[in-house]
């Protein structure tokens, strides 16, 4: 095997982000020769006995503990986790394998994330399925921001789709704030005046905070910017930075917006600011190939990840989200 073809060494500039330094030669990768030279040390007698465990004691729990958790099918197995240790951040995966695996784990913990597509694209399911990662596997509790639609016809559409997260929401693992009932007060003082980010952005925190949230969705980021429009730029950039930050802040919050893009459009949000502020972003969208209309998806921007600009077809599956299927490239 050879460095250019290893999700850890960065091309460019001749890096080894597992090992952490430069590679003099990548058609005989370093980390090989370690392996190779720890394979052939024999290993002391002292370490190599395995010592007994006593059946009641601490160790005896903490093995038990390990081997539960990984009888357990988890929606990213087995994700890359090396580049955490090494550059000192932990992953929030997002329950979808592949992607996991190009991103070196998943989300940077306490990062704000862009998920940019055009209608239909999948944004809300993305969205969800990394809640529900959260709070099934990784004991993370979840707060969507419902924009677009009603939290109660967002539930109702769940169930259909065969995710009940009633029992979730019961347990406090999932909380749905609907921006028509939750920010009334804050947006019905003056419609005709633009409201103060603060405002709104210590209400979300406040929400976060109650739940002890770790993960956080807002769907989508856009309408939420009361008073904004695309002329008045410096307004949204201000409220969008602001509460980028603030969340931010917080440290264990770990935050998806979505924004819709316009069919045939090259931008990736609604006002062009919000991917300068976003650690990431992962465009969703559609492609014709022969014929047949593909889902595809890929990382536009992964901050501190060398992912690979490559794009994956995935579908849409009752009961599961999204399903990766494999590279377009094998599908053209």
């Amino acid at each position: 095997r050879r460095c250019v073809e290893c999700v850890y060494y960065l091309k460019r500039s001749r890096y080894c982000i597992l090992l952490g330094r430069r590679v003099e030669d990548p058609e005989h990768p370093p980390c090989l020769k370690q392996r190779e030279e720890k394979a052939e040390k024999p290993e002391p007698r002292a370490k190599a006995m395995a010592k007994p465990v006593a059946a009641d004691g601490p160790q005896a729990s903490q093995a038990r503990a390990v081997a539960q958790q990984a009888a357990v099918a988890k929606p990213s197995e087995a994700p890359p986790r090396v580049m955490a240790e090494a550059l000192g951040f932990s992953y929030a995966p997002t329950g979808i394998r592949e992607l996991d695996e190009a991103l070196g784990g998943g989300f940077i913990r306490g990062k704000t994330y862009l998920v940019a597509g055009e209608t239909g694209a999948g944004k809300t399911i993305f969205s969800l399925q990394f809640l529900l990662t959260g709070a099934v596997y990784y004991d993370e509790p979840g707060v969507y921001v419902a924009i677009d639609e009603p939290a109660d016809q967002l539930l109702r559409g769940l169930r259909r789709f065969g995710w009940d997260v009633t029992p979730l929401i019961k347990e406090g693992k999932l909380v749905f704030l609907d921006m028509r009932t939750h920010f009334s007060k804050i947006y019905m003082r003056d419609e005709r005046r633009k409201i103060e980010p603060k405002y709104v952005i210590e209400s979300i925190l406040r929400a976060a905070k109650k739940a002890k949230a770790r993960r956080l969705v807002i769907d989508p980021v856009a309408p939420l910017i009361y008073g904004g429009t695309p002329d008045d730029v410096l307004y949204v950039r201000e409220f969008l930075r602001e509460m980028v930050f603030a969340i931010e802040r917080v440290g264990s919050l770990t935050t998806v917006m979505t924004s819709e893009i316009p069919t045939g459009s090259k931008k990736l949000s609604r006002f062009g600011v919000e991917e300068f502020l976003a650690s990431g972003i992962i465009v969703l969208g559609m492609e014709e190939v022969g014929g047949e209309i593909l889902r595809v998806m890929y990382v536009r921007k992964a901050r501190w990840a060398p992912a690979k600009p490559v794009k994956f077809v995935f579908d849409i599956e009752p009961g599961r989200g999204i399903v990766v299927k494999g590279l377009l490239r094998d599908f053209v």
